[in-house]
């Protein structure tokens, strides 16, 4: 009997020291300083492209522009994305370019803790010093809104943020959006936009029992989006047979229509309208052409 317990209190001892480990393991990189010139145009439409004003405002209550979106629910609690107006207090206000770029590639706040993956952060690992001056200096013109978003509703053990540098260690990987040797540019920069800044694979991959995207299934659909919803395949043979070519696909992704007339609703309407909308017109058919590969 005494055995057991030396045995039991030897693992408890263990795991406490594996959890304060875990706890204490420092989590991304430092970083060099960015001094780079933004351009304000530049960081707008790429906010537009990347999704930030659709995640990030509560259009449905009529919110002011990243002040803070609705909550989603999701199996493991609701999450709420916070404020990223100029707010020194409730948004941004106070972060350096160097906290943003941070936040942004690495899913690191400013104190050094990790971000839930719902903020799909592992999609922009690859943004240049350029691109996040740009979208800095795109931010820092947004008007402070100083709303309190609210906290995270999530259950034990999910709201234990130190597990997440487990989740990020066995799940985090960056998005393939290098050049492909031998394709157009129109199709690299389709790559670009749909592995990377426009995520489609966000929502249109399904996820593990850790909610991280399977492997191997990137497109093929997901019908457990948060709040319930559904994302179809967009592989290239199930889009050419749901009637779909590259030039109505840009279409759709500019005005929210489908081939058979009806139109994007949910999570892809909210795509469209505070997205792909804005984009230019290069830039749709370029994703059109990348999804359904035909350079």
């Amino acid at each position: 009997m005494l055995t057991i317990l030396r045995f039991v209190a030897a693992g408890i001892v263990a795991g406490g020291a594996f959890v304060v480990a875990v706890i204490l393991w420092p989590i991304g990189r430092g970083g060099e300083a960015i001094d780079l010139v933004g351009d304000v145009d530049r960081g707008a439409y790429l906010a537009r492209a990347s999704g930030c004003i659709a995640c990030h405002t509560d259009g449905a209550a009529g919110g002011a522009p990243l002040a803070g979106g609705a909550g989603l629910p999701t199996d493991f609690g609701t999450f709420f994305p916070p404020n990223l107006t100029t707010d020194p207090v409730q948004g941004i206000g106070g972060w350096s370019v160097e906290d943003f770029a941070r936040a942004v590639r690495q899913g690191v706040s400013p104190e050094g803790n990790p971000y839930f993956p719902t903020f799909t952060y592992p999609f922009y690992t690859n943004f240049t010093d350029q691109e996040i001056a740009d979208l800095w200096a795109a931010f820092r013109t947004v008007p402070a809104v100083a709303m309190a978003v609210p906290d995270h509703s999530v259950s034990f053990p999910f709201d234990q943020r130190w597990g997440l540098k487990l989740w990020r260690a066995a799940f985090l990987r960056p998005p393939e959006t290098t050049v492909i040797s031998g394709r157009s540019d129109t199709w690299n920069r389709g790559r670009w936009l749909a592995e990377g800044a426009s995520h489609c694979a966000a929502c249109h991959t399904a996820r593990n029992l850790a909610g991280a995207r399977i492997p191997g299934a990137a497109f093929a659909g997901n019908d457990a989006l948060p709040g319930g919803g559904r994302a179809p395949s967009i592989r290239a043979d199930d889009l050419r047979a749901r009637g779909w070519t590259v030039d109505n696909l840009a279409f759709a992704l500019r005005v929210g229509a489908m081939p058979d007339g009806d139109a994007f609703g949910g999570s892809m309407g909210e795509v469209v309208r505070d997205g792909t909308a804005f984009m230019t017109a290069d830039d749709l058919r370029a994703i059109s052409i990348y999804i359904l590969d035909e350079d």
